[in-house]
């Protein structure tokens, strides 16, 4: 099913990288490196090495028609292999003999699958760490905005708009960097022939390994890995990370525009974030697209971590069973980090809002402080029960704690006094300096990550 949804679900550059004509073009993009590395290694003449790449271009073919025909063999790249085949036979013969020499349809398949996550990834973390400096840049502007604190929904003390973008920022390039870690290390090559032994190549298996490594500019595994999915296993864990945060973040915002908060807002010209049925709505719709996104991750996650158990040299179905999952996985992760990115980029920050939201307790919020204030004269649990009822006064009444406090205390604590106990503004703890480890202030440093080697075009690692 494709078109309704797209608009929600395929939102961002990632999805241009990962539909089914970035598919083709990744798997004939392996079949195009695996000529050039037998050619690397002595294997294949040159010439018939760029006769079979010059056929690598994935306009060429019809994916419908592939799909079609993979029912024939339960995977795309026998009918892929056998047209391709069929081109380079019109043009050269003799290299039409070497196509998709010594390789296996899951060598292609899995090898494309990294392609195409290095390719994803890479677009991915840009826009991660694009949305963690917009939202470092949020928290520097409100490093001290207070605003109230909130735990199992209810209002707490007060901490600031500054500490909670602080924290968004921070999950999301933990997250980026995660990626990185994956993207440069344990994206690698599949290449086993048959049963994992490259027999058909004889002693020349490893060497074309480590060229068609080079070729793709993926990591050189130890070995073959057709039954063993750890690294699929840990790309599906960071994309389900980078999801988790960005699915705080975007409930965050859905839970501060409700009408009855009304801390923040997210604008947005004629058409954006309207009802209808409902003319006066201001719906954050980024946001809430974002969570729509975010929250079909643990589902992809879980059924790609259940295909990893895989039998012998080559599980019947498990490695079939993760190509949609990973795709979907890719496309969700990619359009809740835009659809985020959106919403930042669209905020409002309503701070009179904060202040009215936190003084609508009249002052309750704040007894702790009122507490510890008191507790070296009157003792913690004498302290305690004197705020307690003070606050249940308060609360059933709806007298303003200061009154309540000060004919209770009398003159223990003047009303000034009292009255500057119970000012958020005053109340804030670490939040400022929390904040300034995130944004770089006064550090030196920036809070921002610099471009990996990967980022800047250099070869990954191989791994040994």
């Amino acid at each position: 099913m494709t078109g309704l949804f797209d608009g929600v679900f395929d939102h961002g550059p990632v999805a241009g990288l990962t539909d089914d004509t970035a598919w083709l073009q990744a798997l004939l993009d392996v079949e195009a490196a695996l000529a050039r590395a037998l050619a690397d290694t002595g294997s294949l003449p040159p010439e018939r090495a760029e006769s079979i790449a010059a056929a690598c271009a994935a306009d060429r073919y019809d994916p419908a028609e592939l799909g079609r025909a993979a029912a024939g063999g339960a995977n795309p790249v026998i009918p892929l292999v056998g047209e391709l085949t069929a081109r380079v036979r019109e043009t050269d013969p003799e290299a039409a003999r070497h196509v998709h020499r010594g390789a296996t349809s899951q060598d292609v398949m899995d090898t494309g699958a990294m392609l195409l996550a290095q390719r994803a990834g890479g677009a991915l973390r840009s826009e991660l760490r694009a949305l963690a400096d917009h939202l470092r840049d949020l928290a520097a502007t409100h490093r001290t905005t207070p605003m109230p604190g909130r735990t199992l929904l209810q209002q707490a003390l007060p901490t600031t708009f500054g500490a909670v973008a602080a924290g968004w920022a921070n999950g999301l390039s933990e997250a980026a960097d995660q990626l990185d870690h994956v993207l440069r290390g344990r994206l690698a090559v599949q290449f086993g022939g048959a049963v994992g032994t490259l027999a058909s190549l004889g002693p020349d298996g490893p060497a074309v390994t480590a060229a068609l490594a080079a070729r793709l500019r993926l990591a050189e595994p130890v070995l073959p890995w057709h039954t063993e999915r750890g690294r699929i296993a840990e790309l599906a864990a960071v994309l389900g990370r980078i999801c988790g945060a960005v699915g705080t973040a975007a409930q965050d915002i859905v839970l501060l525009a409700q009408t009855e908060v009304g801390e923040l807002v997210e604008e947005g010209g004629p058409g954006v974030g309207g009802s209808s049925t409902m003319p006066h709505k201001r719906n954050p719709v980024a946001a809430v697209s974002a969570l729509a996104c975010a929250r079909q991750a643990p589902g992809l996650v879980a059924n790609l971590f259940a295909a990893q158990i895989q039998e012998h040299q080559r599980a019947a179905g498990s490695w079939h069973a993760e190509w949609l999952p990973l795709t979907d996985l890719l496309r969700r992760t990619g359009s809740a980090v835009a659809w985020l990115r959106t919403s930042a980029a669209r905020l409002r920050v309503d701070t009179g809002r904060m202040r009215s939201n936190l003084d609508a307790t009249g002052g309750l919020a704040l007894s702790e402080r009122v507490t510890t204030d008191l507790a070296p004269e009157l003792g913690r649990m004498d302290a305690h029960r004197l705020v307690t009822d003070a606050c249940r006064e308060a609360a059933g009444s709806g007298r303003d704690l200061v009154e309540v406090l000060t004919e209770r205390l009398d003159g223990v604590r003047d009303r000034e006094r009292i009255r500057g106990l119970l000012d958020p503004a005053g109340y804030l703890g670490s939040a400022a300096a929390f904040t300034d480890r995130v944004t770089g202030a006064g550090t030196g440093r920036t809070g921002r990550a610099e471009p990996t080697d990967s980022e800047e075009g250099v070869r990954t690692p191989h791994e040994r």
